[in-house]
């Protein structure tokens, strides 16, 4: 009498199907983590480029050599210069604009949330030079590559909502004055900080004040929300 067979049944992780999907998802985890980790790098050099030797200054292979990759990567991950630096400019503004999201001005005081706000754009620029390296190159373009952007616009809504809504329920209080521009009130936050920074060194040299001292950067920081107090005050 011949030997009976024994029938194996494959259990469900022995799918081979289910297998070489397990296998190419687990594969394809270490290769997307890579390529945002090159990506990343790639911005942070470029990033540095710009803000160090302006659009026209830049080079591709001196980004490439900062961020430790070779040129035909670069191209790869972003397809040129222009690219690039449009690039550059858009995750600049993702960063200050998630930064400031974190503030949740929605949710405070008027006066708490519009002196956090100052400090925070005060501090958010010394601690990013970079990024007014950047504004300055862009500027000089007169916005030719930031109105490429199909992103920019969206970006700065939020801002100007939160900002309105708090000198909104600040009037309402009686802690502002009626009828601030949102807008205005940013600019002038942003200007005040700016100029000193973009400009410290010829100013020190002028008033022979170092105005690199950190009691001058803090008694500035302090200046600017004094002023923009001043204007607010009913």
């Amino acid at each position: 009498m011949p030997e009976a067979k024994t029938v194996k049944r494959r259990t469900k992780s022995e799918d081979p199907a289910k297998a070489d999907q397990a296998s190419s998802n687990a594969s394809e985890r270490p290769r997307l983590r890579d390529a945002e980790r090159t990506s990343k790098a790639i911005l942070a050099a470029a990033t540095k480029e710009f803000a160090e030797r302006g659009y026209g200054g830049a080079r591709v292979d001196a980004i490439a050599e900062r961020a430790k990759i070779n040129k035909r990567m670069l191209y790869h991950y972003f397809g040129g210069k222009d690219a690039l630096y449009v690039a550059v400019l858009e995750g600049s503004y993702i960063a200050i604009r998630s930064a400031e999201a974190r503030l949740d001005l929605s949710h405070r005081a008027p006066a708490d949330g519009m002196r956090e706000l100052v400090v925070f754009t005060w501090q958010y620029f010394l601690d990013h030079p970079e990024f007014l390296g950047i504004l300055s190159t862009e500027n000089m373009h007169k916005a030719r590559f930031l109105k490429r952007s199909a992103r920019i616009f969206e970006l700065h809504s939020p801002l100007v909502s939160e900002i309105a809504g708090l000198l909104d329920r600040g009037a309402a209080a009686g802690d502002f004055r009626p009828d601030c521009d949102p807008v205005k009130i940013y600019m002038s936050i942003a200007a005040l900080g700016s100029f000193f920074l973009t400009n410290r060194w010829t100013l020190s040299t002028i008033f022979r004040r170092n105005l690199s001292d950190k009691g001058e950067i803090d008694a500035w920081g302090e200046h600017i929300v004094d002023v923009i107090f001043a204007y607010l005050r009913p």
